[in-house]
């Protein structure tokens, strides 16, 4: 079953860190990019980061300098939260390819409340 699944959300305390990582069922197409969003309460899906293939990096509101995406490691990419805020409060979620034709997977999201 082809799939993503994200881990490693949970509380803390603001000014505190989190790693999410995003495990892919089988190898990731690095080259498709991949992404982290986050639902909000009260709020609409909204971009976190995303880096593409020529590595370029997309940072949404407010998180540029305190979260870091990584390269992608065959099957699994991460989610470096800092400093955080109760503002990014949310269910992450993660998205990548596992195909050559870029068909977007979602994961089920992570939960992180601070």
């Amino acid at each position: 079953h082809v799939q993503l699944v994200e881990s490693g959300g949970g509380s803390v305390r603001a000014g505190g860190s989190l790693t999410l990582t995003c495990r892919a069922s089988t190898w990731i197409h690095a080259s498709c990019g991949v992404g982290w969003y986050r639902l909000r309460p009260g709020n609409e899906r909204e971009l976190v980061v995303t880096r593409n293939t020529g590595n370029n990096i997309a940072y949404g509101r407010d998180v540029n300098g305190r979260f870091t995406i990584s390269q992608v490691y065959s099957d699994k990419f991460y989610l470096q939260m800092a400093n955080l805020k109760t503002e990014d409060t949310g269910l992450y979620l993660c998205t990548a390819s596992l195909d050559d034709n870029c068909n977007y997977l979602w994961g089920q999201g992570t939960q992180v409340t601070v």
